[in-house]
This record gives C-alpha cells, sequence and structure tokens, in this order.
C-alpha cells in the first residue's frame, strides 16, 4: 500500500516523541532508518553516528546515571542495564565456575608472551558464554558484564608491595610484551567488534604502599615516568589497542591520577587512545577527601570528568547536574564522557541483532572445559622456576619409597588461587599433586608449622614441628611447601602479622615459623627440597644454603598441584623465569615510599642479588655461540636483528627462555642493562636452533635525565643467553654471548 508523504511526516514525529528524543538541551534527535527505527539502531549506519544519535536522546540526569559503574536502565531507549565491574586478571572472577590460571606474576613467569595471548583468549570466551546465560536469565549484575578491570600492568618496583602478585614484574619490556598479548587475546581480531573489553591499570605510577594509596603523592622525575612507569601503559594502548584505562588512587607530581593532566596529555594527546578511562574505586571522593586537592565535592567530579575520567566505580558523579548549574562543567563535557563509554557498549554488540555478534552463541558448555584445564596446566608449568637444584636431587628417582610432604601451603587451596581469582570446578594441591604422581611412593604429610607466629591453630608449634620432623625421619625425601600467602600479602588487607602491615610486606624474610621448620627438616640429613608459594619474592637466604633444592610456584591456578609434581617427578623440565628480583633483605632496597628508581629492579640494582631477574635453573644444560647482528652498523631508524645458535646439551628435551639485553655503556640516564628482547624455543636432547631477535628503534633507545626518550649514536653491547650476565648468591652466571653495535644517527622518539 502506498503511504502518504504528509502522514509518513506525521508518524515519523509521533514515533520521535514517543522515544523522547531529548538531548538535554530542549532539541530532537533524528531518525534515520526504515519504518521510524532510530539511528543509534541502525547497524548500517557509522558507530560515531549511531552512538552520538543515542546521547543526543538522553536527558542531562540519563547521561550522568551511565557514568556510574552500575549504569541504570533506561526503558525509554530500550537501554538494558549494565554493570561496568568485571574482573578477570587471571580468569573470570567472581562470576561463579571458571578456569583459574596462575596469578599474574606466574603468568609472568612463564616469559611466554604467545601462551599469554592463549589464556587470555580462554578468558574472553568464558566471560562470553558467561554473560550470554547471564543475560538471557535477567541477570545484569556485578562481574557478569563484559568490561574487564585487568591487566594489572603497573611495575613491581619494590617486592614489599601487597599487589604486585597481580602484575607482571619489574621490568617496562616484558610487562609491555605480556600486557599487549593479554589485551589482544581478550578484545579478539574482529574488525567491528571487541570480543571483552581489557583494563589497563593503574594508570600511571602506583604501587604502594597500600595503607597510604588514598592520599599519598607520588614524586617522581620525568626520567623514571618515561622509563620506566610509563612504557608498558603505552604498549597496551598503542600496540594493544585497550580499550579503557584505570586511573590509580594516589596523586602524581602533585595531582590526583584521576584528575591528572597526564589522562589528555600523555594518554590520549601523545599515545592517541581513543577509549574511556573508569577510576579505582572511590579515587573521585579521594579527590577532596583524600588528597585535599578541591575545596568542595562538586569540583572533584567536574575536574575527573574534563581531566578524561569518563567512568566512577562509585557514585560521585550524581552530582554532576549540580556542577554542570553551578557552571564547573559543561553539558559537553558529560556528552564527550558518555559518548566514549557508549562506544564501547556498541562495539561490545550490545545494541545488534545477536547473529551479528560472532560470540553470542556461546554457552555455559564453553566454560571450565577440560581443553581450557589443559591450558591451564601449560601456564602453571611453564611459570615454575627451579631456584637451586644441589647435584641433581631434582627430579626425585623413580624407586624413591617415601616421601614426607610438609608444610602450610601444602594442602592449601587458598595458594593455588591467588588474589582476584574464580572459582573452580576442581582443583589440585600440590599434596594431591604430588600423591597421584608418585602413587607408587608411600606420601607422608603434615602440615608442620603455621604461615606466622600469630596464627591461631589447633596444635601448638612446638606439636606441628614434632610431628612433621618424625614423618620426615621416615622418608627418602622431604618436600616442604612453604611460603606466604594471597592474604598475607594483598590489596589494602588488614593485616598486622609479623613481616606484613596493611597488605604490604615489611620484611622478606620466610616468616619464622617455618623458617624454624626448614632447619628442623633439615637436621633431620634427608634431601630438602623446598617449594614456596608467593606472589612476591622471598629472602630465601637460609634455604639457599642448605636445601637441596628450592622451587618458587608462585600461585599456580587449580591445576597448580599437578605441575608441581610434573616437575618433581621429571616429567616437565621447569623453564619459568623471574620477573622479578629476589633480594637478599631490604637492607638492599631503597624506602618503600621513594619512588625513584635509582637502586631498584636490576636495571639500576648494582648489588649482589639473592637470584637476579631472568633467573631459572632447568634439568637439561643448552650453549650459545654465534652471536652476530644482520648489520654491525645501522641508522636510528633502522632495526636489527640479532641470532645466535643455541644447542640442547643435556640429558632431556626442555624449553629455552632466550633473553637479550642491551648496554649503553656511560649514556647518561641508561640502566645497567635493559631486556629488549625474549623468546622461548624448545630444544629436544642434542637439538641446535638459530634463534632470532629483532630490535627496534625503541628498544635500542634510551631516556636521558630530561625524560626525552632518544637514540643517540655510539656504540651499543648487546648480550644474549640464558639471563642476565650475572650471578646471583651461589649460583653461576648463564651461558650466552655478546655482540656489539655501531649505531650511526640520532633521533628523538615520541613519549
Amino acid at each position: 500500500m502506498r503511504r502518504s508523504p504528509i502522514l509518513m511526516a506525521v508518524l515519523l514525529c509521533f514515533c520521535g516523541a514517543a522515544l523522547g528524543q531529548s538531548n538535554g538541551k530542549g532539541t530532537t534527535a533524528a531518525n534515520n532508518g526504515e519504518e521510524g527505527k532510530p539511528a543509534y539502531l541502525n547497524t548500517d549506519l557509522a558507530l560515531e553516528q549511531r552512538v552520538r544519535d543515542l546521547t543526543a536522546r538522553m536527558t542531562l540526569e540519563e547521561k550522568v546515571s551511565q557514568m556510574q559503574y552500575d549504569a541504570p536502565a533506561i526503558p525509554r531507549l530500550g537501554v538494558p542495564a549494565y554493570n561496568w565491574w568485571s574482573e578477570a586478571l587471571h580468569g573470570v572472577a567472581r562470576a561463579g565456575t571458571a578456569t583459574v590460571f596462575p596469578q599474574a606474576i606466574g603468568l609472568a613467569a612463564t616469559w611466554d608472551a604467545e601462551l599469554m595471548h592463549g589464556v587470555a583468549d580462554v578468558i574472553s570466551t568464558e566471560a562470553r558464554a558467561k554473560y550470554n546465560d547471564a543475560v538471557q536469565h535477567g541477570n545484569r549484575g556485578q562481574n557478569f558484564g563484559l568490561t574487564f578491570w585487568s591487566p594489572n600492568i603497573n611495575i613491581f618496583r619494590d617486592p614489599r608491595w601487597g599487589r604486585g602478585q597481580e602484575t607482571y614484574g619489574e621490568d617496562p619490556f616484558l610487562t609491555g610484551r605480556m600486557a599487549v598479548a593479554f589485551v589482544t587475546g581478550m578484545q579478539g581480531d574482529n574488525a567491528r567488534y571487541l570480543k571483552v573489553v581489557a583494563t589497563a591499570k593503574h594508570y600511571a605510577v602506583h604501587s604502594g604502599p597500600e595503607v597510604l594509596r588514598h592520599q599519598f603523592d607520588v614524586k617522581v622525575t620525568q626520567h623514571d615516568y618515561e622509563d620506566t612507569y610509563t612504557p608498558a601503559f603505552r604498549a597496551a594502548v598503542v600496540e594493544g589497542k585497550a580499550d579503557s584505562i584505570m586511573c590509580a588512587y594516589n596523586a602524581v607530581r602533585g595531582d590526583p591520577a584521576c584528575a591528572s593532566p597526564l589522562l589528555y596529555g600523555t594518554l590520549r594527546n601523545n599515545w592517541g587512545f581513543g577509549g574511556y578511562a573508569v577510576s579505582d574505586c572511590g579515587a573521585i571522593q579521594d579527590i577532596m577527601f583524600g588528597h585535599a586537592y578541591v575545596a568542595i565535592f562538586e569540583q572533584a567530579v567536574a575536574l575527573a570528568v574534563k581531566a578524561g575520567t569518563d567512568l566512577t566505580c562509585g557514585s560521585e558523579y550524581t552530582v554532576l547536574p549540580e556542577a554542570v548549574r553551578d557552571r564547573l562543567i559543561s553539558v559537553e563535557d558529560i556528552d564527550r564522557a558518555v559518548e566514549r563509554l557508549f562506544t564501547a557498549r556498541f562495539r561490545l554488540g550490545m545494541f545488534d541483532p545477536p547473529a551479528m555478534v560472532p560470540w553470542s552463541k556461546l554457552t555455559l558448555a564453553d566454560n571450565d572445559t577440560a581443553k581450557n584445564r589443559q591450558v591451564a596446566l601449560q601456564a602453571a608449568r611453564e611459570s615454575i622456576v627451579l631456584l637451586k637444584n644441589d647435584r641433581q636431587t631434582l627430579p626425585l628417582k623413580p624407586n624413591v619409597r617415601t616421601i614426607a610432604v610438609v608444610g602450610p601451603s601444602a594442602n592449601s587451596l587458598d595458594v593455588l588461587l591467588g588474589n582476584y581469582n574464580g572459582t573452580p570446578s576442581r582443583y589440585v594441591t600440590i599434596l594431591d599433586g604430588i600423591r597421584k604422581r608418585f602413587a607408587q611412593a608411600k606420601i607422608l604429610s603434615a602440615a608442620g608449622s603455621t604461615y606466622t607466629e600469630t596464627e591461631a591453630g589447633q596444635k601448638s608449634a612446638a606439636d606441628l614441628q614434632v610431628e612433621a620432623v618424625g614423618i620426615a625421619r621416615q622418608a627418602d625425601a622431604v618436600i616442604a611447601v612453604v611460603g606466604i600467602t594471597p592474604e598475607l600479602e594483598n590489596e589494602d588487607a588488614d593485616v598486622n602479622a609479623p613481616g606484613f602491615f596493611g597488605g604490604d610486606r615489611v620484611d622478606l624474610k620466610m616468616p619464622e615459623p617455618q623458617e624454624e621448620l626448614l632447619q628442623a627438616l633439615a637436621a633431620t640429613g634427608k634431601p630438602l627440597i623446598v617449594v614456596l608459594t608467593s606472589g612476591s619474592a622471598l629472602a630465601v637466604n637460609w634455604a639457599q644454603g642448605h636445601a637441596s633444592a628450592i622451587l618458587e610456584a608462585w600461585y599456580p591456578g587449580e591445576e597448580g598441584g599437578t605441575a608441581v609434581a610434573d616437575v618433581l617427578a621429571g616429567g616437565y623440565s621447569p623453564s619459568g623465569r623471574l620477573p622479578v628480583t629476589f633480594y637478599t633483605s631490604t637492607a638492599q632496597l631503597p624506602a618503600f615510599t621513594d619512588y625513584g628508581m635509582s637502586k631498584r629492579t636490576y636495571r639500576y640494582f648494582s648489588g649482589t642479588p639473592l637470584y637476579p631477574f631472568g633467573f631459572g635453573l632447568s634439568y637439561a644444560s643448552f650453549a650459545y655461540s654465534g652471536a652476530r647482528v644482520d648489520q654491525p652498523q645501522v641508522d636510528a631508524s633502522q632495526p636489527v636483528t640479532i641470532s645466535v645458535e643455541v644447542q640442547n646439551t643435556g640429558g632431556v628435551a626442555a624449553d629455552e627462555v632466550v633473553q637479550c639485553y642491551v648496554t649503553h655503556t656511560g649514556l647518561a640516564g641508561a640502566a645497567i642493562r635493559s631486556l629488549v628482547g625474549f623468546t622461548r624455543v624448545h630444544l629436544e636432547r642434542g637439538e641446535k636452533k638459530t634463534v632470532s631477535l629483532t630490535l627496534h628503534e625503541r628498544e635500542l633507545s634510551v631516556v636521558d635525565e630530561a625524560g626525552v626518550r632518544r637514540i643517540v649514536p655510539g656504540p651499543v653491547g648487546l648480550w644474549i643467553g640464558g639471563g642476565q650476565p650475572v650471578a646471583g648468591v651461589g649460583q653461576s652466571p648463564p651461558p650466552g654471548d655478546r655482540v656489539r653495535l655501531e649505531i650511526t644517527g640520532a633521533a628523538i622518539l615520541p613519549e
């Protein structure tokens, strides 16, 4: 039937009025589509046009409601409620059953960016499956969305920080590579849609102390800001295309992070970030109440939004309409934030037919699968670091008859899970893994001690130790599973045990009850194998001097017990490498509140560590030879490829992690050495492979004392090997080879 143009005009006007097409300024948004469909629902239109059309239809109060993490529905526009807060640090967290991978610090210890990408891909698949099921059942609540506040890519500058376990370690390059792998694995590679949104946090200079985080002002130099604290964020944004950033609690050089000019100056103007920024929870109110930066609350929220913090993890933005009326902020500022938020929701496919969205058919059958569990097992295996192995104590011999497994971490679920974790449908503790792997042996077990002196238990410390020593005397080998827990080192935690305060650590020592347990076990004369659980470095000086072998297992995830047992039995040769320096004590460190990088991390620490960054032993041995560059002289803008022959000279097949470090001798502002490349390579017995790494201008640059990143003409020293060319306490330097490179041109690189 033919329609009258006049009748159609009347119908369109009626539809527009019914939809309430107000933009908060008394104007009306235009329809653009067949049958009066509003433009924002027309999938043929450009994304920007759709987003602006939807925003224009909202009242000011509706816009502001969408700028809080628990955004309510707008029924008249067909906008469903959405909760922006979901976590996925090492698996979908707090949303029921999910695959639990090793804690982030353990994932970093794999030095395997390809694996990290695969882990993130599994996490995002499980996230989509949970989201689809939640929406189907009308659940729009927290932890079931598609916007994840991970990864934490702050630099773990000091081992006392309780949240360091959430990071990828102390090195900007390693953290950057892992960040890019995680972000791209989470967000996917579809040209139109994001699989999920990854949020790199906490931008940009943040690493404790936890008890001061709401009012602490970081006095960071421009050199350290550019050289250490921001490169990983730059990689996540520029290379990984992270669609979200979370700003930190603390202030940076006097400006609260969520009201800082760095949000625009560095993040948006220099790096081209086009996504949205979210505050850490309560960080907007900290602008006034923590930092005393403004006199009235409306000022705080107005400054945050104008600085570029589009979303609050809190309810602070409810006062924005008052701030508009008081002319502290414009409607245009609010529109900009709302448009960024809805751009993300449109890119997630929330306003398109499900058939158009690639992951809309995922169900809970795609969550917690056997295949996903295998990825968790692979990650756990690759994360384990062998720190000591005297006289080839490990792997344990197949004919071992009796094994004593002692220690408070041996049968603990908590030490598998870390923090910001999901709930595994099944898990394998380290004790269970040993029992299963060594089924031919008699396994004796005892707790042996509590974690700390203040921990209450049913038995006295003396009785616990006597019990452990008793079974140790009956055993052919003793495995002590000791360390710390995610509850002792954690976020702003109410912990005041010896060695711990407020979630952070006061010292690096093994807690006293466990140190005494190790000494008592060693006194039996039986081979003592120490398995450490922790999210940070432990100063295990006594164990290094007296134990037969030491493994660092981190918080290894749901298959952690299987992985540890595989390594103990020789079914897998350990290949993890330390993403942090293990110091001998806090005496080797500056004050915790000092954010200056002098004497911190391997890049600026000139002392002798217990175990250096990049360190890790293997059941195999490796030889390096013939290191060379494809061109001995390069211009400032040219990449260079360094190659080396790596041969497995040991008796078992194993992975080697090849690492490349650069040294700029005599240049002001340059680190002692810096990691610029790495790769994991598998070698069978006797096998030799050529390994090549390509270095680009940022890898060959140095940040001068003024904070300018430069390519400087002159000689550059390159080391390629199985770690840094340094030794820790009681260790030998790893094998490797050196090569010299000459840079012939100069350049200044963008921030």
